[in-house]
C-alpha cells in the first residue's frame, strides 16, 4: 500500500503498515509476546529450517520489531534492517559476525568512547588487529589496507570532535580491497546522510539518540544488505550477544521516527545560530560545527549532509577549568551525556563519554581535555542562547583569556 510514497517524513509515518489490516488501529499494535504458536508441527519445523517465513521467538524476530526494521531499511536506502537492544549492541553484534581471529579492522582516528573500549579491550583480546587511520584523508587508507582487512569502520560526524569522513571515497578504496564498510550514522540520521547511497555496506545507529528523540529509551539499529543483516541477526545478535530489543522499545522508536524530520529541521535550525554565537564569543577559542564556513570540512559537509546537524564541539580559551565553570553555571541546559533529546545537553568528553581513553590516547586521537560537546535541543533558541550567555558571562576573566 505504501510503496508509492516518496517523501521521507511520509514514509517514516506510513511505510509497511495498513490500519485497515489491523482492525483499524492507527497506531501499530504492540506485540508483547516471547514466543509464537505454529499452526502445525510441520510449519514450525519449516520456520526453524528457514524454509518458511514467520516468527518463532522474540529473541529472533517480533512483528513490532519487524515493522521498525522495515522502516529503518527504507529510510536508509537499504534492503533490510535489524533492531537491537542498544547502539553498542548493534556495533558488537555486527563486528562479532563480520570478524574472526587473525582479521584486521581499520577504524578512524576518533571513535565514541565505548566503541574505542570495545575495539581495544574486546576485539583485540580475541586476536583481531585494530588499526587506526586518519580517514579524513581517504588516501591515508591506501597504503594501510591489506588482504587481512575485513572491515573499515568510522563515524561521520565523529563523536565528539565532529570530524567528517568522505563516505564515497573511503568506500571505493575499501571495496577495491574487498573490505566491508560500516558507518555509525547516529549523529546525522538518515534524514541528513544516507551512507549506503554513498557506497557503505552497513549503517549502525544508537537509536537512543535522534531516532527515539525523547530520551526515554535505549536501542540500536542496523541497516544493510538482506543477506548480511540476516547473518548478523542469527549469529551476532541471537547467539553471540543476545542484544535483543524489547517490543515496547521498538514501539517508542517507531513513535520517534514519525517526528524525526520535523525534529531534525528544528534541531538544525537552532544549532546554526548557536554555533555562530559561540564562534563570535570572546571567551570561546574554537568551534567545530559543519555548518560554519570556518569548519575545515565545510565543503564535504555540504556534499554529503543535507543539513549540518545539531551537534557542536567547542573549546574555551580558559581550557578545562573554564569549561567546568561555565557548565556548572548553566540553569536550563542539562549536564548530561547522550544527545538528540528534546532537551539541550552538554558534557565534557575527556571525563565523561570518552574517559575510556587514557590521557595519552585522547591526545593522539584528537580529543582535547578542554573540548565540550553540546547537543542543541528543541527549546526556543532565545532561551538556549540566554543560558549560554549568562553561563559564559560568569566565567572569571582570568579563565576567559
Amino acid at each position: 500500500m505504501t510503496d508509492h510514497l516518496k517523501g521521507f517524513a511520509t514514509r517514516a509515518i506510513h511505510h509497511a503498515y495498513d490500519p485497515l489490516q489491523n482492525e483499524g488501529a492507527l497506531t501499530p499494535p504492540l506485540h508483547l509476546t516471547s514466543t509464537f504458536a505454529f499452526e502445525s508441527a510441520e510449519a514450525g519445523g519449516e520456520m526453524f529450517a528457514g524454509e518458511r517465513a514467520g516468527h518463532i521467538y522474540s529473541r529472533i524476530s517480533n512483528p513490532t520489531l519487524d515493522l521498525l526494521e522495515r522502516r529503518i531499511a527504507l529510510l536508509e536506502g537499504a534492503e533490510a534492517g535489524l533492531a537491537l537492544a542498544s547502539g553498542m549492541g548493534s556495533i558488537t553484534a555486527a563486528l562479532w559476525t563480520l570478524l574472526s581471529p587473525g582479521d584486521e579492522i581499520i577504524v578512524d582516528k576518533t571513535l565514541y568512547g565505548c566503541t574505542f573500549a570495545y575495539m581495544h579491550h574486546g576485539l583485540s583480546k580475541f586476536g583481531i588487529t585494530v588499526t587506526h587511520v586518519d580517514l579524513t584523508e581517504p588516501d591515508n587508507l591506501i597504503p594501510v589496507i591489506s588482504g587481512k582487512t575485513r572491515v573499515v569502520y568510522f563515524e561521520t560526524p565523529a563523536n565528539p570532535n565532529m570530524r567528517l569522513v568522505d563516505i564515497a571515497a573511503v568506500s571505493k578504496i575499501a571495496h577495491e580491497a574487498g573490505a566491508t564498510v560500516v558507518v555509525d550514522n547516529t549523529y546525522a540520521t538518515p534524514y541528513l546522510t544516507r551512507p549506503i547511497e554513498l557506497g557503505a555496506d552497513l549503517v549502525l545507529h544508537s537509536a537512543t539518540k535522534y531516532l527515539g528523540g525523547h530520551g526515554d529509551v535505549v536501542a540500536g539499529l542496523i541497516a544493510g544488505r538482506a543477506e548480511q543483516v540476516q547473518e548478523i541477526r542469527l549469529v551476532g545478535m541471537k547467539d553471540m550477544t543476545g542484544a535483543v530489543m524489547a517490543p515496547f522499545n521498538a514501539m517508542l522508536i517507531l513513535r520517534g521516527l514519525k517526528t524525526l524530520a520535523l525534529r531534525m529541521d528544528r534541531h538544525c535550525a537552532s544549532a546554526q545560530p548557536v554555533a555562530e554565537w559561540l564562534e563570535a564569543h570572546p571567551a570561546v577559542g574554537e568551534v567545530y560545527f559543519p555548518g560554519l564556513t570556518s569548519f575545515a570540512q565545510h565543503d564535504l559537509a555540504r556534499q554529503q549532509m543535507a543539513k549540518p546537524g545539531a551537534m557542536i564541539a567547542f573549546e574555551l580559551k580558559g581550557g578545562l577549568e573554564a569549561g567546568r565553570n561555565m557548565m556548572n553555571r548553566l540553569q536550563m541546559i542539562g549536564r548530561a551525556v547522550s544527545l538528540g533529546d528534546a532537551e539541550t545537553l552538554i558534557q565534557h568528553p575527556a571525563t565523561m563519554t570518552h574517559s575510556t581513553y587514557t590521557p595519552e590516547e585522547r591526545a593522539a586521537h584528537g580529543i582535547t581535555d578542554g573540548l565540550i560537546r553540546l547537543s542543541v535541543g528543541l527549546e526556543d533558541i532565545e532561551d538556549i542562547l540566554a543560558d549560554l550567555d549568562q553561563a559564559l558571562s560568569g566565567v572569571p576573566a582570568s579563565m576567559a583569556a
